[in-house]
């Protein structure tokens, strides 16, 4: 019964590393994607702005009042998918503890059940 718990949780610990891993690489990517998203849309926007400035002079007032407003409401819009897309790592680690949870049902299980007679020697 020890090896067959040592095999157990030996197995769950190696399934708890694959999931660190996995999403450990997730989040990275997905932290590279972001910084490299913010870089590009963070000069275009500025070089965007410069140009529309220079080109509407006589209006320019109203040019950056209009475009602050556009982007406060795309930032509003990226934060709120930001925290959106975040929610979906509640379930981490999920496959370990369901496995996990089963294991020790089975145990209380296995314990619970008397285990079988010993070799009774026959007086015959």
């Amino acid at each position: 019964m020890a090896v067959s718990l040592l095999g157990t949780g030996h197995t769950r610990l190696k399934l708890l590393g694959n999931e660190i891993h996995t999403e450990k690489l997730r989040i990275l990517r997905q932290l590279g994607f972001a910084a490299g998203m913010i870089f590009c849309a963070g000069l275009a926007i500025l070089l965007a702005v410069a140009l529309l400035v220079v080109l509407f002079w006589d209006q320019r007032v109203a040019l950056l009042a209009g475009l602050t407003l556009l982007f406060a409401a795309l930032g509003i819009f990226f934060y709120t998918s930001l925290r959106r897309s975040s929610e979906d790592a509640e379930n981490l680690f999920a496959a370990s503890l369901a496995e996990l949870q089963e294991d020790l049902r089975q145990l209380k299980s296995a314990a619970a059940t008397p285990a079988p007679a010993a070799h009774e020697k026959n007086p015959g």
